[in-house]
C-alpha cells in the first residue's frame, strides 16, 4: 500500500527546489544573533519568535513592494564573510532536513558589499557556506547538492557586472544568472546586454517575470531576453480563456510557453502573500498543472512566508487533492529544468528521485 500523504511522509520524499532566495530564508534566531554581533539595531524585535511572526505579517500584505521591504533586515545582517558563510550553511542544512536533494539558491551579490566586501569575496563566502552545510547534512545521512544563482537587481545598473561574475564562478558552484526586484517600471529589456553576454558564454539564466506584472513582462523575458526559465510566471494564466463549458483556450504566448516546455518556477504561498494570486485555491498552478505546463513548486522566501518545500507540497495536496504521482511529476519537472549537466540531472532522477517515490508508493 502507498504511504499516506502526511507532513512526515512528504518530508521524506525527495524534492527539488529551483526558486529560493538566500536572504529570504534565514532562521529568525540567526537574524537576531547576527544583528547583535554586527551592531545592526533596526530589527522590529530581538525575540526570535516575535521576529519570525513580524516577517510573516509584514510579508502577507498583498503587495510585492511591501514584501520586498522586509529584506532590508536580512540583508542588513549579511554584510560580512562570516555571516554569509553561516547563512548559506544553515540554508543547505535546513533544505536537506526538509528532504530537498537538489536546490538552486539565489542571492544578489551587489546587496552584500556595504561593509567593504568585494563581489568575488561575497560569492566565495556563500559557496563555502553551501559546501559546509551540505557536508554537515551528509554527516546526518541527508544528502543535498546546492547550486547558486547570482541575481542582479532590476532597478540597478550592475547586471552586466553580475552576469560576468556568474560566468566567472560557473565551474565553482554558480549555475546561473537571474534578475529580481520590483517588476513594474523595470522591464527585463533594460538588461539586454547582460542576457546577451550570458547566452554568448553558453550559460543559463532565469528571469523574475509575470509575478506582479502581466503578460508583457513574460513576453519580454522570453522573446527579447531569451530566458531559459520564468521566475514565477503566474500571469501566463492571463493568456488562457475558459469557454462556457470550461474548455480552456490558450493564446499564442501561453501556447508557446507550454509547447516549448518553458519551466515555471511557481511559488504558491508567496504569490498569495504578494497579491499575485487571491488564494491558494484560486492560484493558477491548479489550471496550469491540469494543462501540463512545465510547472515546478518552490518556496521563494522561507522566512517571509513561513514555508518549506514540505509545507508547500502539503498545502497543494490539501487544496487540489494531488497524490504521490503529482508530487513526483512536480519534482521530475524541476530536476529536468535545473541548470545542471544532463548526465547529473538524469542520475538524480533515476538514482534518487524515482527510487524515493517508488519506496513511498510500493
Amino acid at each position: 500500500m502507498p504511504a499516506p500523504l502526511t507532513v512526515d511522509t512528504i518530508r521524506d520524499a525527495p524534492k527539488v527546489l529551483l526558486h529560493d532566495h538566500l536572504d529570504g530564508g534565514l532562521r529568525p534566531s540567526t537574524v537576531v544573533e547576527l544583528a547583535d554581533a554586527s551592531g545592526y539595531g533596526d530589527l522590529p524585535s530581538t525575540d526570535a519568535r516575535e521576529l519570525g511572526a513580524w516577517f510573516l505579517a509584514a510579508a502577507h500584505s498583498g503587495s510585492l513592494v511591501r514584501y520586498l521591504e522586509t529584506f532590508g533586515h536580512t540583508v542588513g545582517v549579511m554584510q560580512t564573510a562570516d555571516a554569509l558563510v553561516r547563512v548559506a550553511a544553515e540554508c543547505a542544512e535546513d533544505l536537506a532536513d526538509d528532504g530537498v536533494v537538489y536546490a538552486e539558491v539565489r542571492f544578489a551579490p551587489e546587496l552584500h558589499v556595504e561593509a567593504g566586501l568585494a563581489l568575488d569575496a561575497v560569492v566565495e563566502a556563500v559557496l563555502e557556506g553551501f559546501r559546509v552545510g551540505a557536508a554537515r547534512a551528509a554527516e546526518r545521512g541527508r544528502r543535498i547538492r546546492v547550486g547558486c544563482l547570482l541575481t542582479a537587481m532590476r532597478h540597478a545598473a550592475r547586471s552586466r557586472e553580475i552576469a560576468e561574475l556568474a560566468v566567472r564562478y560557473r565551474d565553482l558552484g554558480v549555475v546561473g544568472f537571474d534578475i529580481a526586484g520590483a517588476e513594474a517600471g523595470f522591464p527585463p529589456t533594460r538588461h539586454l546586454d547582460a542576457f546577451e553576454y550570458v547566452r554568448q558564454q553558453n550559460a543559463h539564466f532565469t528571469i523574475h517575470a509575470g509575478e506582479a506584472f502581466g503578460l508583457p513582462s513574460i513576453w519580454e523575458a522570453l522573446q527579447w531576453c531569451g530566458a531559459d526559465r520564468l521566475g514565477h510566471g503566474v500571469r501566463i494564466v492571463d493568456d488562457i480563456t475558459l469557454g462556457a463549458d470550461g474548455t480552456p483556450r490558450l493564446g499564442l504566448l501561453a501556447a508557446y510557453v507550454r509547447d516549448k516546455r518553458i519551466p515555471l518556477e511557481m511559488c504558491p504561498t508567496s504569490n498569495v502573500h504578494t497579491g499575485a494570486a487571491p488564494s491558494l485555491a484560486e492560484h493558477p498552478i491548479g489550471l496550469l498543472t491540469r494543462l501540463r505546463f512545465r510547472v515546478t513548486v518552490n518556496t521563494d522566501n522561507r522566512l517571509m512566508s513561513d514555508v518549506s518545500m514540505t509545507s508547500e507540497l502539503t498545502a497543494l495536496v490539501d487544496t487540489f487533492g494531488y497524490g504521490w504521482g503529482d508530487l513526483q511529476w512536480f519534482t521530475v519537472n524541476a530536476m529536468k529544468s535545473a541548470f545542471l549537466g544532463f548526465d547529473e540531472r538524469l542520475a538524480l532522477i533515476n538514482d534518487v528521485i524515482k527510487p524515493g517515490y517508488a519506496a513511498l508508493t510500493a
